[in-house]
């Protein structure tokens, strides 16, 4: 394998494990920000969407400006701003100046996201083998990270506008360091192609947006691991607190080692299977944990949870971003974005029905969504590419 790859690999997991320790370092500091305000749990709820709508914006302006600039440019300017604005909840001072900080870091991290995703697609194309899930692993180890350096610094006393501050300076630094390893853009088009491409608009296709929908299910049911795991345990089962917490740390780790994994299975048996029979062992895993009245049980469930979905995600971005190479990034933002949302939508659609139904039922909602996916694994498989479609097309 030819040095320069290699190097680009290593600055991709560079970029990644920097996007999940800026996170994390903002969400360890979260209580203290909070406190240091002076707002509520409500009144943080409410921020925290301007942090979503930042990260969705972020996403959906700097797909096309991948595409037309290059990876190379993009991923390190996204990297320094995300860098810059993780600074700045930490100097905030009253509700305005967190709730503009929050959304200019939202705009800073779905910049990096969807960027630094369209590079990891540029990689594993020269690669010609699936690498995408352990960038995506990698990201985890970042947020582990920074809940061990967050802890170290709010022991010894530091301020979040000291950490954050040296957190972004350190950003920074990384940001420029990893620039030079990136992937050069590859030459444009052929002239025909261009042509071809003009005269039938650049409109998404719908197999893009039908992965789209797919990435909201998915992250969606991800979404609900995060925030009603724990809460599964100690309401329904009566867990005590430490025990409970150990239902989101058993999602976690299961997802964090299956996507260590993911690409050896991914190489061997192709990412249709992935998702298939990923996706349906997630439903099972969650289905598990919500029959079961065994602490224990409902402990592997969750954990069975993590590891069925761990690779499913990696092959929505890789499918997307494979499917047009002039079109990458605007694909991985239009999936990346609405994954995104059901990220998001996670609590805003469980809370809800639970004035209706007990906390364990509502989980069977993922699991459709998860029997979805796997019913429509079909469409992460190979398709002829932009190029080839153009030659067939003009062919004769």
């Amino acid at each position: 394998m030819e040095r320069h790859l290699r190097a680009a690999r290593l600055a991709t997991f560079a970029y990644f494990v920097l996007n999940g320790f800026l996170m994390g370092m903002w969400i360890v500091h979260i209580p203290t920000i909070e406190q240091r305000v002076g707002i509520g749990h409500a009144t943080l709820g409410w921020l925290l969407l301007l942090l979503g709508a930042g990260a969705f914006a972020g996403m959906q302006a700097v797909g096309p400006l991948t595409d037309r600039f290059g990876t190379r440019t993009v991923v390190p300017l996204s990297a320094a701003l995300c860098s810059a604005t993780v600074a700045l909840p930490g100097l905030a001072g009253n509700v305005w100046t967190l709730g503009a900080a929050l959304l200019a870091l939202g705009v800073g991290n779905g910049c990096l996201d969807v960027s630094m995703n369209a590079h990891a697609v540029q990689v594993e194309h020269a690669y010609r083998r699936p690498v995408m899930s352990a960038f995506h692993a990698t990201f985890s180890i970042g947020g582990v990270f920074a809940a061990l350096v967050g802890a170290g610094t709010l022991s010894w006393g530091w301020s979040p506008a000291t950490t954050l501050s040296a957190v972004a300076a350190l950003g920074l630094v990384a940001s420029a360091l990893a620039a030079p390893m990136l992937l050069t853009p590859k030459r444009r088009q052929a002239p025909e192609a261009t042509a071809h491409v003009a005269k039938t608009g650049r409109r998404t296709p719908r197999h893009i947006w039908m992965l789209a929908v797919l990435a909201l299910m998915i992250m969606l049911c991800e979404g609900v691991a995060n925030d009603w795991s724990t809460l599964h345990l100690r309401r329904v089962l009566d867990a005590p607190p430490a025990t409970a917490a150990l239902a989101y740390g058993a999602f976690a780790t299961a997802m964090t080692v299956g996507r260590l994994l993911a690409d050896r299975f991914a190489a061997r048996y192709g990412p249709t299977a992935i998702l298939r029979y990923g996706a349906s062992v997630a439903a099972l895993g969650l289905a598990t944990a919500a029959l079961s009245d065994w602490i224990p049980l409902a402990l592997a469930g969750w954990a069975v949870f993590g590891a069925g979905l761990s690779g499913c995600v990696p092959q929505l971005f890789s499918a997307a971003g494979h499917a047009d190479q002039d079109a990458a990034g605007a694909n991985v933002s239009r999936v990346a974005g609405l994954g995104y949302l059901g990220m998001l939508a996670g609590p805003a659609v469980i809370g809800p029905l639970t004035r209706f139904v007990p906390l364990d039922v509502t989980f069977f909602l993922p699991v459709a969504f998860c029997v979805v996916a796997a019913c429509s694994a079909g469409i992460v498989g190979p398709r002829p590419r932009v190029s080839e479609r153009v030659e067939l097309g003009t062919a004769g």
